[in-house]
Order: structure tokens, then sequence, then C-alpha cells
């Protein structure tokens, strides 16, 4: 919470980034101040000053994957909705809202995290449906299975055999 007990609105641009078999890219992390509470959550961040939604989903899905998209091949938003949540002793406000890119390829490159990510970021996984059904890990949205069916069939629902690591590049 900020120092008057209130809540930091934050608007995020959050993208939906599938692989040529429809399986979503995952960042796997952690809050900073709660090492032990893990989790895996799409592509995306922060909405800068000046900054379209689209051109923030464009631009985090660089960062944080070294994928460069026209906004143009980005579909959406396909969902909008406001979450709270801590991080690093805050909470926060967040409205977010969800774009789909199609990769061609399953190699992201985290070398362009910034330094907050970097500490707190340490895998990337393609995962289906079938495959965020089926874990016990915790993930956000905790919903996305459904929302993946939702877009079929412009998404894959074949289930892979286990989820797959993101190649990397350094």
């Amino acid at each position: 919470m900020t120092p008057d007990g209130g809540h930091i609105d934050r608007r995020a641009a959050r993208v939906l980034l599938l692989d040529p078999a429809g399986r979503v890219l995952m960042l796997h992390g952690w809050d900073p101040a709660r090492p032990s509470h893990t989790y895996w959550f799409t592509v995306g961040g922060g909405v800068e000053p000046g900054e379209s939604l689209l051109d923030a989903a464009v631009r985090e899905t660089f960062e944080e994957t070294g994928l460069r998209f026209d906004p143009l091949e980005l579909e959406g938003p396909v969902r909008t909705d406001t979450v709270s949540f801590p991080f690093d002793g805050a909470w926060y406000a967040q409205e977010q809202s969800f774009f789909v890119a199609r990769a061609d390829g399953t190699t992201v490159d985290l070398s362009r995290l910034n330094e907050v990510e970097q500490g707190c970021i340490d895998e990337a996984r393609w995962w289906s449906a079938a495959d965020l059904d089926a874990t016990d890990e915790r993930f956000y949205p905790p919903d996305l299975p459904s929302l993946l069916h939702s877009l079929a069939p412009s998404v894959s629902p074949s289930p892979s055999p286990s989820p797959s690591p993101a190649r990397e590049v350094a």
C-alpha cells in the first residue's frame, strides 16, 4: 500500500504470446518481498506515460522476449479486467488489457529484462491450456485456460506432453 494506505494505480498491457502449436508463453517469477511466493504469468507490463496500450504490448513483448511485432500483428484487446496484488511491499490496482500475438517459433531472449525483472524472473516456458489445467503451480490470470479456450479455433487446443521450456538466447 501507499503511505496513505491506498493502492498504486497502474495500467498494463498483457500479451498472450502464442507459439505455432497454440501454447502461451509464461514467465516464472516471484515477489521480491515474498520470494517463496512463486508463480507463472503472461508477458507484459505497465503502460508508460503517453504510450498507447498497443504500443505498450509491443514494447513489453520485445523487452521480455526479444520478439518484435508490428502493432497491426496483435489482436485485441481480447479481455480487460482489474486486479489487485502486492509486489515488493506495495499494493497495486492494475487495469490490464490482454492482446494476442503469434510467434513464428519458440525461441525467446530474456536478456532485455530490466533490473527488477532480472532479480525476480528465472524462466520462460510455453504452456498449452491442458498443461495449465493439469498443473499445481500458481499462474496468473488463474482463468487463463478458459481464456485460451475462448479464443479457439484461433488457438490450437491440442495439449503438449509437458510444458516446454522456451529456448533462450543470451
